[in-house]
C-alpha cells in the first residue's frame, strides 16, 4: 500500500464515497488509488465546481466533502470553491496534489504556495508528510466536521502520495463537542420569550447543521414564535407552517422589514451573520441571540442577550421550559404572508421571472430539492419559492459566488438519488458553467436545468439603474433572441417561453433517463421594484 491509497481508505472509512476534481499527472496517483479503493472519482469542467459540489455534499450528508486538484492554477480554480465551503460552513477535505517534495519552493512550473492560498478560507492548511498521513487527514476530517464546520487543505507532493507506507487506516475521526450553554444563560433566554408581547424568531444558517432538526419547529410551536429565515435556513421548519412569515433581506426586504420592526423581541436562532448583518434591517428592536458563538454585531444593535453553546443543546432545553404566550394571531400573520407574497408579483403582460419560478415550483414536487444560483434571480427565488423540508433549499449565501447552482444540483442528486432535484439559474451563471452539463451527462442523472435567459447581469443591471448610472458592460446578448441549440454536448435543449410550457417541459424532464436543458426566455424587468424595492 501507498500513501495515496492510505489517503483513499482512510477517507472511505470515514464515510466518503466520491470526490470531484480535474486530473493532471500529479493528480494520477490519488486517482488510481481512487479506482482501485473504491471512491468514485467525478470528473468536473472545472475545479471550482468540483469545490461547490463538495460544499453540497458535505452539507447534505454529513460526511467531508472531498475535491481533488493539481497545483497552481488548478489550487486556484479549486479555491473559488473552497472559499464558498468556508464561509457557507460546509465540511470539507480539499486536496492539492504537488510536486515532489524536494522541488517545493522553487521557482517550477505552476508551483504556488498552496497554504499561503488557502490559508484564508480554510479551517487549516497541513501538509501530507511521510510517516504521519494517516494521523494528519484523521485530524483533518476532524476538524472539518468539528463546528463551526468548514474546509480543511490537505498538500500532497507527489513522492509522497507514491511512497510505500506501514500505517495503518486510523479509527474513523471523531469531531470535537461544544460545550452547553450556561444554565443561567437560556433561563433567561426563557425569561425574555416568555415576557414579549410580540416576539419573533429569525432562523439562521446554523440550525443548517443540527442534528435534530425537528427540535426547531418543536421549540417554535411551544412557544408560539413566529419565524422568518435567512436564505440558508429555508426549509429547516415547512415554509407552509402557519407560523411562517417567510425569507428576509432578499426580495421585497422592505416589507419584510416594516413587519420585523413591529416586534418587541428578535431571537436569531443560529442566526450567522454572513448572510446578512443584522443593523442593516433590525433597527433599534431588542435582540436575543441564540449560537453556537458570540454574535457579531455593530455597536448599534440592541443587544440585549445572547445564549453561546451546542446548538442543539439549547434548542432541547427551550423546548423544556413551559410554554410562552404572546399577542400574535394567526390572522395577523396569514395577512403578513398574504401582503408579502403579493409584493412579490406585480402585474405583468409578459413572461416574468416570478411566473418562471412559480412553474418550476409547481413542477417540483414538495419533496424535490432545489439548487440555484446567484444574480437577481437569487433574491427572488429566496423570497418567493416555498421550501418544506430541511436540506432542500442550496445556495451560497456567505460566499455569494456566481458557478454555484449546476454542480451544486449535481451533487444534490448524487447525494439524494431518489429524490426529485433541479437546477435553476441565469443566463449569465449557465454562462460560466455549461460545461457541466458534460459532467451531469456522463453520470446520466435526471436533472432538468432551468436557464432563466433576460440576456443581462440583471442584478447589476439594477444597481446601475438605482445608482443612475448608464448601463454599460451588463448586457449579455444583444441580438434578438433565436431558439436554443438541439442540445448542449449531447444534453437536449427545449424552449419554454410560457409558464405553461415551462411547467410542463420541467415535469417531463424529471421523467427523462439524464439531464435537459430547458431555456425560458423571460421579462425580468420587475426585479426593478422586488429585488430592490
Amino acid at each position: 500500500m501507498n500513501n495515496a491509497d492510505l489517503i483513499i481508505a482512510t477517507l472511505k472509512a470515514n464515510g466518503v464515497s466520491r470526490g470531484f476534481g480535474i486530473p493532471s499527472g500529479n493528480v494520477l496517483p490519488l486517482m488510481e488509488a481512487m479506482r482501485s479503493g473504491g471512491v468514485e472519482f467525478i470528473l468536473t469542467a472545472h475545479e471550482g465546481s468540483a469545490g461547490f459540489a463538495a460544499d453540497v455534499t458535505g452539507r447534505m450528508t454529513g460526511t467531508p466533502g472531498f475535491c481533488i486538484a493539481t497545483l497552481g492554477p488548478g489550487a486556484t480554480n479549486l479555491a473559488t470553491g473552497v472559499g464558498g465551503a468556508f464561509l457557507d460552513r460546509s465540511p470539507v477535505i480539499a486536496i492539492t496534489c504537488n510536486l515532489n517534495t524536494d522541488q517545493l519552493g522553487r521557482r517550477i512550473q505552476m508551483w504556488i504556495d498552496h497554504h499561503a492560498l488557502f490559508k484564508p478560507i480554510t479551517k487549516a492548511t497541513l501538509k501530507l508528510e511521510q510517516g504521519c498521513v494517516a494521523q494528519t487527514l484523521t485530524q483533518a476530517i476532524a476538524l472539518a466536521l468539528s463546528e463551526p464546520k468548514g474546509p480543511v487543505h490537505l498538500d500532497l507532493p507527489e513522492d509522497v502520495a507514491l511512497a510505500a507506507t506501514n500505517e495503518r487506516v486510523a479509527a474513523p475521526a471523531q469531531p470535537a463537542k461544544l460545550a452547553a450553554a450556561a444554565d443561567a444563560a437560556l433561563a433567561r433566554a426563557g425569561e425574555l420569550i416568555a415576557t414579549a408581547e410580540r416576539p419573533i424568531a429569525v432562523l439562521g444558517a446554523t440550525a443548517m447543521r443540527l442534528a435534530d432538526p425537528s427540535s426547531l419547529r418543536t421549540m417554535i410551536e411551544r412557544h408560539n414564535l413566529p419565524f422568518a429565515t435567512t436564505t440558508m435556513a429555508k426549509g429547516m421548519i415547512d415554509e407552509d407552517h402557519p407560523l411562517a412569515l417567510g425569507c428576509i433581506e432578499r426580495a421585497c426586504r422592505q416589507v419584510q422589514r416594516r413587519f420585523l420592526h413591529s416586534a418587541d423581541l428578535i431571537v436569531g436562532l443560529g442566526y450567522d451573520t454572513v448572510e446578512v448583518e443584522y443593523e442593516a434591517w433590525i433597527g433599534n428592536r431588542p435582540l436575543l441571540q441564540i449560537d453556537i458563538e458570540p454574535v457579531d454585531v455593530a455597536p448599534s444593535v440592541n443587544l440585549i442577550h445572547q445564549v453561546t453553546g451546542d446548538f442543539d443543546s439549547s434548542l432541547a432545553r427551550l423546548c423544556a421550559m413551559p410554554a410562552a404566550t404572546n399577542r400574535w394571531s394567526s390572522a395577523m400573520l396569514a395577512e403578513h404572508r398574504r401582503t408579502f407574497q403579493t409584493a412579490l408579483r406585480p402585474a405583468g403582460k409578459m413572461f416574468t421571472a416570478y411566473a418562471a419560478i412559480d412553474a418550476v415550483r409547481r413542477a417540483l414536487p414538495r419533496e424535490g430539492l432545489l439548487a440555484f444560483d446567484v444574480g437577481a434571480h437569487t433574491h427572488q427565488i429566496a423570497s418567493q419559492w416555498s421550501a418544506h423540508a430541511p436540506k432542500t433549499f442550496h445556495i451560497t449565501n456567505g460566499w455569494s459566488s456566481m458557478g454555484f447552482g449546476l454542480p451544486g444540483a449535481i451533487a444534490a442528486k448524487l447525494a439524494r438519488p431518489e429524490a426529485p432535484v433541479v437546477c435553476l439559474l441565469g443566463d449569465g451563471c449557465f454562462q460560466m458553467t455549461c460545461g457541466e452539463v458534460a459532467t451531469a451527462k456522463r453520470l446520466g442523472i435526471t436533472l432538468p436545468i432551468v436557464v432563466l435567459d433576460d440576456r443581462w447581469l440583471a442584478l447589476i443591471k439594477v444597481k446601475q439603474i438605482r445608482r443612475q448610472l448608464p448601463l454599460y458592460g451588463t448586457e449579455l446578448q444583444a441580438e434578438t433572441y433565436r431558439e436554443p441549440p438541439a442540445h448542449y454536448f449531447g444534453v437536449p435543449a427545449l424552449a419554454a417561453n410560457s409558464a405553461d410550457a415551462l411547467e410542463s417541459s420541467v415535469t417531463s424532464a424529471l421523467a427523462a433517463n439524464g439531464p435537459t436543458v430547458i431555456e425560458a426566455v423571460v421579462d425580468s424587468d420587475h426585479y426593478l421594484d422586488t429585488v430592490y424595492d
